[in-house]
């Protein structure tokens, strides 16, 4: 039995929500300064050969199948004022899925996100509120590369530091996709790190987080395998280190933990910080 496109689709668009999640925690949930830029481009890889259906059964792909994602994508935050940033962040991908006599591959841009990051308030200046609208525009025709609707999202965050070598990061973010079978999502993390040498330049992070997605579009479509309702927890550890102010590096590696309509992957992803002014 071949994977079909529209299940392919829905894979991809759970890999791309994923990427995209583990990609804006390195924006961090402390302020950019006002006329400063913060970069973060990053290579991603993801991998699945097996997977949880709607009853949480986990089972391989049939014949051998394989999915498989890599991901280039570029994120962005500029200080406009001291309360508001400007955020934004475009991955390309190339998305493949292959089993015994069967192959497809698709590559190209996914989702543009731009948005405004406002800082409601600050406590001693060392915990911090923030709550960022994004607008989510397809950049694609290929239905193999995501939803391809528009969406928007409003997401709530918490960063702070506990004591000079921890910090921790709490995001929530509220999604819902335009259109009458456009899901509703809603996106968490949360972020643990500590620096583990006196000239702070080297830092571990754990994270935990995940995706619960709702439509009504299951009304139509009892196939579990091609609706838009799933959901899955991940756990990921990074290791960092700053070469400067201006420049860090992050590795990552991910897993996830259950799910309900979705791949059981793993993933690796190299990040970098990079402030250029």
């Amino acid at each position: 039995m071949k994977f079909t496109n529209t299940r392919l689709k829905y894979f991809c668009v759970v890999v791309l929500l994923f990427i995209v999640a583990q990609q804006k925690s390195y924006g961090g949930g402390f302020p950019v300064r006002p006329n400063s830029l913060l970069l973060a481009p990053s290579v991603s890889y993801f991998y699945a050969n097996k997977g949880w259906d709607s009853t949480r059964k986990l089972s391989s792909f049939p014949a051998g199948g394989h999915f498989s994602s890599i991901s280039y994508q570029l994120y962005a935050e500029y200080g406009i004022s001291r309360r508001f940033t400007f955020v934004a962040s475009l991955p390309f991908v190339t998305n493949s899925y292959e089993q015994t006599g069967y192959k497809t591959t698709a590559t190209g841009l996914t989702d543009l996100e731009t948005g405004i990051r406002y800082y409601i308030a600050n406590i001693n200046y060392n915990y911090y509120f923030m709550v960022t609208g994004t607008v989510v525009t397809p950049l694609y025709t290929n239905p193999n590369l995501g939803y391809g609707q528009s969406g928007a999202e409003l997401k709530f965050s918490f960063a702070g530091k506990l004591g000079n070598k921890c910090t921790f990061t709490l995001e929530n973010g509220l999604r819902q996709y335009f259109g009458s079978e456009g899901p509703f999502q809603d996106r968490y993390n949360g972020t643990f790190g500590v620096t583990v040498d006196k000239s702070f330049k080297n830092q571990l992070a754990v994270s935990f987080g995940g995706f619960y997605s709702k439509s009504d579009f299951t009304k139509f479509a009892p196939n579990p395998a091609i609706n838009k309702n799933f959901a899955f927890n991940q756990v990921s550890l990074s290791y960092g280190h700053s070469f400067s102010r201006e420049f860090s590096v992050f590795l990552t590696g991910g897993k996830f933990i259950n799910g309900r309509n979705t791949g059981d992957g793993s993933s690796g992803s190299v990040s970098f910080i990079i402030r250029p002014f």
